[in-house]
């Protein structure tokens, strides 16, 4: 609200558990109506964001509404992270394994990828680049949680979130 028009919040769709959508809920950083422009950000240079997203998004400050959606039980704190349908309709059988779990605020992925958008703001077509190369490797990482998903492993998860955040 400080550097543009607009709600502090923002919601958008995603798909969770069994395929059903809900709303996932952010501190807004992009101008209003900027996902009409497109679903995925490139990096800093991406002009929507802005001037105090850039800051939010760094240190995924963005992030901290979706303990709503933990509380109200559409996502919980370890799990894979809830995506948009455009992109849950290309998943193949196996990696709609995905949507057997509640989704979560962060997993291996959000670890792994914790600067995706720097590496679509690389490439010539981050659309097709999120679909071919960080979408099924997310996928794999999130069969994997799905394989190892026990206590251990959700503390294991959110210790390294806190690292890559802080550090």
């Amino acid at each position: 609200m400080l550097d543009s028009k607009g709600g502090v919040f923002y919601r958008q769709l995603r798909v969770g558990k069994g395929g059903k959508d809900f709303y996932i809920f952010k501190f807004r950083t992009m101008k209003p109506n900027s996902d009409k422009q497109g679903l995925l950000t490139v990096g800093d240079r991406d002009n929507r964001i802005t001037k105090i997203g850039v800051f939010l998004r760094k240190y995924k400050i963005d992030e901290f509404p979706q303990l709503i959606n933990a509380f109200i039980g559409d996502m919980s704190i370890v799990g894979p992270r809830p995506e948009v349908r455009k992109y849950v309709d290309l998943y193949n059988d196996e990696q709609k394994q995905v949507l057997n779990l509640r989704p979560g605020i962060t997993d291996y992925a959000s670890i792994e990828f914790s600067r995706e958008n720097e590496l679509l703001a690389k490439s010539e077509n981050p659309e097709k680049t999120y679909i071919e190369e960080i979408m099924p490797t997310k996928l794999q990482l999130n069969l994997k949680y799905i394989n190892e998903a026990c206590l251990q492993t959700d503390l294991k998860i959110i210790f390294k979130t806190l690292k890559k955040i802080l550090c």
